[in-house]
Formats: structure tokens, sequence, C-alpha cells
């Protein structure tokens, strides 16, 4: 049997931050080392970050991330190490993977297929390899020497144990490189990755990773990135190892360490018989060329058992509910970190936005404290001296270090909604102010009163009398956010950029939105579930009842008017299905009527069509809106943010036409009932 041990570190990188990514993929060396790992993945372009945009054409860049490849490759006597880089050959930049043994660079490998929509944007920077070229890539050294190192689509043939590389978006595409490796006598499939979160997409991950073992008849090995890296995109971490169809290694998700690391024993000559058992499979005889030969020894391995993979919360009913709440704590513990921040700062306003992004950071300070320790706290925030004071107190003294609320009343506030927010914010152990702004939105008013000669009303001035409100609560709360010393958290969601009920510079302000990328629905659904049931191994908050309780309101015209978000746009639930036809499936106002009205048989279809007509118009009318709210992270494939995903013209036709073909249709479909 040649058995060999291999592991697969997920990282927390940050672009061009070079040494503590250097640092980072030492730590995961040393460690895979010290677990008697002989082969070892890295993710991808972990050595710069994946998210280094234009900075990527910078030469200054390139050069440095050769240079630490270099000092990488000293670090690996006696192992085998998988970790990506951008390369720069002949004219054009490559997503490329770098294969280190021994102490030595041994060669790289080119990415084939570009993540090109959605978030992802390689080809702006990254020329895809063609498959079948090899080429070879002419650096000088550290120590003066010019060298040549292989370059291409390449097997790697060390010590009789061939290695292929797919990096990342190669896996997802359905000619997958993969299936040319196999037939070239692969034994290992590394795979760097460097893939974000989203809902359901770790199934979809282990499915190929799985899928290709068995296909392939190799041991194949997944390395993602993990954490906040840049600012918008979370990575979830999950390394896979699976070996002849079966999933022999799952790595933590969301975990707030730096380095995650999984390991297994892979039985190279069990997938070579298995495959050679295949009448299907058969293998080229004409790729010679295409391999890199090095001297290798891989140390005797005995037989080991395989544990069995652990049962967690990714094997529950509520895996989503979890990953949510897990995947944006990690992602505001990161950007308060790299961003050198001290805390956060919410405006309360007793509804389930805020609510939430206070619940949310408090699971930040929780989760931290209980894998990081007391110390390992202090030792990632040593600039926040709040939290260092209270981290020995626990986790509520941990968060209201981290953060402060205030709710911002006016005379149209009510006491449910005052109540609520205090309740939240004590359940939680943030530090609560109240800071009463009816005397200012009231000078507001009469100063311009004075200055057009007439009083403003209800009756013909509503949307201007409703946003003073929202924005007199900007001055105070960016006050709170200045003294602390804080980032000022954004509290709108995905339904509410996508039909712009949000007031611009008022509860919009803020540097970071973190629910910007999941709808309104949603999150109602994940606070009743917080409020009974809580995180695995975290007490659910059942003070979140009083904000369950209540029906969303702006809470911006009086208390007569009973407001609420639903009566002045449309049910939630079904603005997120038309949201999900309208912009991500990418269907006409006609088309949208016609797939939902099955789905909502207890509406006619001119109230269908009246809400439909109104999302489309909401949406043409502010795009300039989203354009300008903070930035959000993505938890889907449903974002609207233009500047990550879902990119709109600011003027336009606003389908006119196409709701002129609305109209029409409803009418019609009335006059026939």
């Amino acid at each position: 049997m040649k058995l060999i041990k291999v592991g697969v570190a997920c990282v927390n990188q940050t672009p061009f931050a070079w040494d503590d990514n250097f640092a980072h993929l030492c730590a995961a060396i040393d460690k895979a080392r010290a677990e008697g790992v002989t082969l070892l993945c890295l993710p991808e372009l972990a050595v710069t970050g994946y998210t280094c945009e234009d900075a990527f054409f910078v030469e200054g860049l390139q050069e440095t991330a050769f240079a630490q490849l270099e000092r990488l490759a000293a670090q690996t006597r006696g192992m085998v190490v998988a970790v990506g880089l951008p390369l720069y050959h002949e004219k054009a930049l490559y997503d490329a993977a770098a294969l280190l043994a021994d102490g030595a660079i041994v060669g790289f490998v080119g990415k084939q297929f570009l993540a090109g929509d959605g978030i992802h944007y390689e080809p702006r920077w990254f020329k895809p390899w063609p498959a079948g070229e090899l080429d070879r890539v002419e650096r000088t050294t550290a120590d003066g020497l010019h060298r040549r190192f292989p370059f291409g689509d390449l097997v790697f043939d060390l010590g009789g144990v061939r290695i292929g590389f797919e990096i990342c978006e190669d896996a997802w595409v359905a000619n997958r490189p993969g299936t040319d490796l196999a037939l070239r006598g692969v034994d290992i499939i590394c795979n760097p990755s460097a893939s974000h979160f989203a809902f359901g997409k770790f199934t979809v991950r282990q499915r190929f990773v799985i899928e290709g073992s068995r296909a392939f008849g190799v041991a194949y090995l997944y390395a993602n990135l993990m954490g906040n890296e840049a600012g918008r995109i979370i990575y979830d971490g999950g390394g896979l190892i699976a070996s002849g169809g079966e999933l022999v290694a799952r790595g933590r998700r969301f975990s707030f360490h730096d380095v995650e690391l999984a390991t297994a024993v892979v039985d190279v000559d069990g997938n070579r018989r298995d495959q050679a058992r295949r009448g299907s499979h058969r293998p080229r005889h004409d790729a010679e060329d295409w391999v890199a030969t090095h001297h290798f020894v891989w140390p005797v391995r005995k037989p080991e058992a395989t544990p069995p993979l652990p049962t967690t919360w990714e094997d529950q009913p509520s895996v989503r509910e979890e990953e949510f709440g897990r995947c944006v704590a990690l992602g505001l513990w990161d950007y308060l970190r790299k961003s050198r921040a001290q805390g956060y700062v919410v405006s309360l306003s007793g509804g389930a936005d805020s609510a939430a992004c206070a619940v949310l950071v408090g699971l930040a300070a929780q989760l931290a404290l209980a894998e990081l320790g007391p110390d390992g706290v202090r030792r990632r925030l040593p600039g926040a001296p709040r939290l260092l004071e209270a981290v020995d107190r626990g986790a509520l003294a941990a968060t209201g270090a981290l953060l402060t609320c205030a709710y911002q009343p006016t005379e149209n506030s009510g006491p449910i909604t005052r109540t609520a927010a205090e309740h939240v914010a004590k359940a939680i152990g943030a530090e609560f102010h109240v800071i009463d702004v009816d005397a200012l939105n009231k000078g507001y008013i009469a100063a311009v009163e004075k200055a057009i000669g007439r009083k403003l009303t209800w009756a013909t001035d509503d949307v201007t009398l409703q946003n003073i409100q929202a924005r007199v609560r900007a001055p105070s709360i960016w006050m709170l956010a200045n003294l602390r010393g804080a980032v000022l958290i954004t509290t709108s969601n995905r339904s509410e950029a996508a039909v712009g009920y949000a007031t611009m510079d008022g509860d919009t302000a803020g540097g970071l939105a973190p629910l910007g990328g999941i709808d309104k629905n949603y999150l109602r659904i994940w606070l009743r579930w917080m409020e009974t049931n809580g995180l695995d191994g975290i007490a659910p908050i059942p003070a979140l009842h009083h904000i369950n309780a209540q029906q969303p309101t702006a809470e911006l015209r009086p208390p007569g008017a009973a407001q609420t978000d639903e009566a002045d746009l449309m049910p939630y639930d079904f603005l997120e299905a038309v949201e999900d036809s309208a912009i991500r499936d990418k269907h006409t106002p006609l088309e949208v009527l016609q797939e939902l009205a099955p789905r909502y048989p207890q509406h006619t279809q001119q109230k269908l069509a009246a809400w439909i007509e109104r999302f489309f118009r909401l949406w043409c009318r502010n795009q300039w809106k989203r354009e300008r709210i903070a930035p959000s992270f993505h938890l889907d494939d449903r974002n609207v943010d233009p500047r990550s995903w879902c990119r709109f013209p600011i003027l336009s036709g606003g389908f006119e036409r196409e709701l002129a073909e609305l109209q029409s249709y409803a009418a019609a479909a009335k006059l026939q009932r």
C-alpha cells in the first residue's frame, strides 16, 4: 500500500498584508508537519490575498509575491506544499498554483477557467491558461541565479506519485481539467480555492470533491480561504478531502482562528486499483512531455483507522440559520480587526433590522471569545482598549465594550419600539443610550417653513416630513461612532435597497451594511429562530419577542397613521419573489406576473400586477441609492449591490413599454373573470 498523509489548510488572509499572510501560511505548514502531513494544499492566491483587485497589476506586488513564495519554499523541508499566487509571464498575468517540495519550487500550473460572473472579475486581471500548453517561467531567484521553472497544464511526478491541479472555478465547469488529469495517470488532485460563502454552496462543493475523487480515481484535496478578506466577501473555509468516492475529512467553517487544518491518510495504490478495474478507463500514453519530475521520498506509513466525520450543526435542519449567524458574525469580527476600529455603533430603532445588526455584533463577540479565549481576543484586537479591559468578564461585557446602541425618538416614536430597543440591548450586553431628536426635527421643519413661507403638512409634504426625521438622527449617531472610534452600521436590508425604501443620509448613514445582502422576509424568520433556538452552543434571546411581535414599520408618520412597511410597499414574501424573478432571473414584468400568479392565488392578478409595477418603478427610480449604500456582505445569488453583483443604469427608460404590456394583460384578465 502507498499511504500518504495529506492535509488541507484554510487560512484567513488580507490583500497584500505580506507579513500576516506569510505568517499564516507558515503556521499552516508547521501545524501540518506536527500532525505528520506530507502533502499540504493551501488556498488560491493565498500569498497575496484573493481580492487585490487592480493592485494585481502593480509590478511590486508581483515581485514581492514571488519573493514570498521563495521564502515559503524554504519552509517545506520534507513536505510537498501547493499554494496559489499571481504569476506574470510574457505580458500576461495568470492565477497560478505553485508546487513546492522539500525546499524547492518545482513548477506552476495556470488556472484554465476564470470566474467572471456575480462578484467575480477575474478576467479583468488574469488570462486563462490554455489546456495542453506548456512553457517555462524565468526568474532571478533570491540567491542571484537565473532559473527556469515549468509552467502550464502540468502533471507533477514526485517520487512516483502524480499530482495535478484544478484551481477553484476549474472544478465548477462541465469540462473540468480533472477529466484529462485522470487520463494522464494523476493520483492526487489539489484544488486551491477562494470560494466565497453563499447559502447552499458548501453542499455543491462537497459533491464535486467527492465525485471528482470517484470519477477520476484520485485523492482530492480542497483548500479554501477563510474569513472576511477584503470587506464585502466572506470565505467560509471548510477544507475537504475525499478519496475513492468517500469524504474522509471535513474542516470547520466560519472559524475565528487564522488557520484551520483537516487531515487524512489516503491510499494511492487503492485508488489506482479501483481505476484499473474500470473498463471505461482509457489512460493516455502521449502526455509524458507534460510531466514535471522531481525527486522526493515519501515516508512509509502504516495503515490507521479513519475516524468518522463528527456530526455538527452542519448536519442539522437549521443549517441555513446557523450559516447566516456565523457568516455575518465572522464578517463583522474580521472587518473590525482589519479596519483597526474599536467597535460598532447601531441606531437601535426597536425594529427588526437594527435589532438583527446588534444581535450579530453580539454573536461576533460571543463566538470570538468562545473560540479564541480572552488572550486570543486581546492579540487580535490590541487597539480596542475598552475590550481589553472587559474581555475577562465574559461575553456580555465584551459585547458592551464593542457595541454602542442609541434609540433616537421623535414625537412619532412609540413606547413599544423604545421598550423593544432597550430590552434587546440589555439582553446582549450592549451599551444603550436614548438621544431624543424631536427638538432637532422640529427645528429643521421650522427653519424650512420660515424660508419657504408656508407650513409643512402631512397632506402635502408626507415624504419630506418622514425623511427629515430619519436624517436628523444621523449627526448624533455619527458623533457616537467618532467618540468610540467605531464603525457606524447601516441597518438597511436588501429588500429596502431593491425598492429604495430608505432615506439617503438618514437610515442609510454608516460605513458598513451587514444586512445589505439578505431579504427582509428571511431576516424576520431568522430573528424568530434566534428568539427560541439560537446558534449551536449559544443561548437564544427571548428579548427578541419584543421585536418579533411587531409589524415592521418605519415609524415616521404620526401614530394615528398606523404606518407599516408592507402597507407602504407590498407583503415582504411577495417582494422577495418579485425580486428573484425580476432581478435574479431577468424576467419582464409580464413574465413575473405569469410566474407568480399561480403561487399567490389568494390575490387577484390586478393586485399582483399593481405590486409588480410598483416594484419595477421603485427599482428603476432608486438605482442612485443602491450606488451610495454602504458596502454590504455578499450572502447569496440575489445581491443588488452594483459594485459587486448587479449592475443597472442610474438613468433608464424605466420599463415603460413592458409595464404597459403588464397593465394590458391584467386588464384583460379582469374582463375574463
